[in-house]
């Protein structure tokens, strides 16, 4: 789907770049840029995105502990689905 905005502003008003304006408006659908202009298919979820960057900025051991815990927790998700069909 292809959307076409029109955005008028007065003369004395300072006018932002199509880039800037793309990117308030990515951020009001809560999507991604590339996702907005149809450069990708996936629209990563922002909370989840949030929850990646915390685990990134916490200490190696932590960070470690947690990407096990997930992985087991993802492969049993993974087996629990497979056993449904």
């Amino acid at each position: 789907m292809k959307a076409c905005i029109h955005v008028k502003a007065p003369a004395r008003d300072i006018v932002k770049t199509s880039v800037d304006l793309a990117s308030k408006l990515a951020d009001a659908l809560d999507v991604s840029l590339g996702y907005l202009v149809g450069k990708t298919d996936l629209n990563v979820d922002k909370s989840l995105l949030d929850k990646l960057l915390t685990i990134q900025q916490l200490p190696e051991e932590d960070r470690e502990h947690i990407l096990y815990s997930i992985d087991g927790l993802i492969q049993h998700a993974k087996t629990r689905q497979a056993y449904k069909k």
